[in-house]
């Protein structure tokens, strides 16, 4: 029977580095400054973690993460974020 093994993170869009606003601008040249929280941001951290194997199932985003990892929910007051629950799976390797 397929087995699989799970991945819970929370990830962060941020395009503060070179190398990450230089990803941004490649994948579209009309952007002289790409925004700092643009979810485009994410993708070479993801494009990563699928060269190992991880796929992702689901990315939510969420309001903030507690100091115990806890997640704020939103009340009437709407809040930005660039912060994204993400779940991954990956086929178990056989047992040797």
């Amino acid at each position: 029977m397929e087995q699989f093994e799970y991945l819970t993170t929370f990830l962060q869009a941020e395009a503060k580095t070179k190398e990450i606003k230089e990803f941004v601008k490649s994948r579209n040249p009309k952007i002289k400054n790409p925004p700092i929280f643009t979810p485009e941001a994410l993708i070479p951290e993801l494009n990563g973690l699928g060269a190992q194997g991880w796929e992702l199932i689901t990315m939510t985003p969420v309001a903030a993460v507690g100091r115990k990892g806890d997640v704020r929910f939103t009340g009437e007051e709407p809040r930005w974020s660039n912060t994204y629950f993400c779940v991954f799976k990956r086929r178990k390797q056989a047992a040797e």
